[in-house]
């Protein structure tokens, strides 16, 4: 214990706090199916690798076999699906709902936000902003996970 004294223990309090609040667990890597011609994929990407993910992107014409391997129901299915720490994400599902998600290690097979709604990562076009949930599936029943915009 000796070597604790001249360090402080505030020193150790302050660093061990830091890495509680910023989220230290290591994120899995991210790998994303979407097709060739779509720009909003690319900025939903871009978003993830803003939140500290790594991302593979993979370009495929007919992503239908992915959707229904994956199990994503079709009410929920939107322009891209990628593969995270075992769940499917399906949609511009925002990083921090993935990161919550991968925390929990919930009993579920992933996350929706269907459609393409207005405000979602990746779909910020003219400050038009839609409300949106994002859904939990495959555990017998769709559930909101969260709603968007957050109040």
């Amino acid at each position: 214990m000796k070597i604790l004294k001249p360090l402080g223990y505030s020193v150790i309090f302050a660093a061990l706090l830091y890495i509680f609040q910023n989220n230290s667990f290591a994120l899995p890597k991210v790998k994303v199916f979407r097709s060739p011609t779509c720009g909003c994929c690319m900025k939903w990407v871009d978003h993830l690798k803003k939140n500290g993910f790594e991302v593979d992107v993979i370009d495929k014409l007919n992503l239908s076999s992915i959707k229904k391997g994956r199990g994503v129901p079709a009410n929920l299915q939107s322009c891209h699906t990628a593969i995270v720490g075992g769940y499917t994400i399906e949609g511009h599902v925002p990083a921090s709902e993935i990161k919550k998600l991968l925390k929990q290690k919930m009993k579920i097979k992933g996350l929706a936000v269907g459609g393409m709604p207005y405000g979602s990562p990746g779909m910020e076009y003219q400050n038009r902003i839609d409300p949106y949930d994002v859904i939990s599936f495959g555990d017998g029943k769709n559930k909101v996970f969260a709603s968007y915009p957050k109040k």
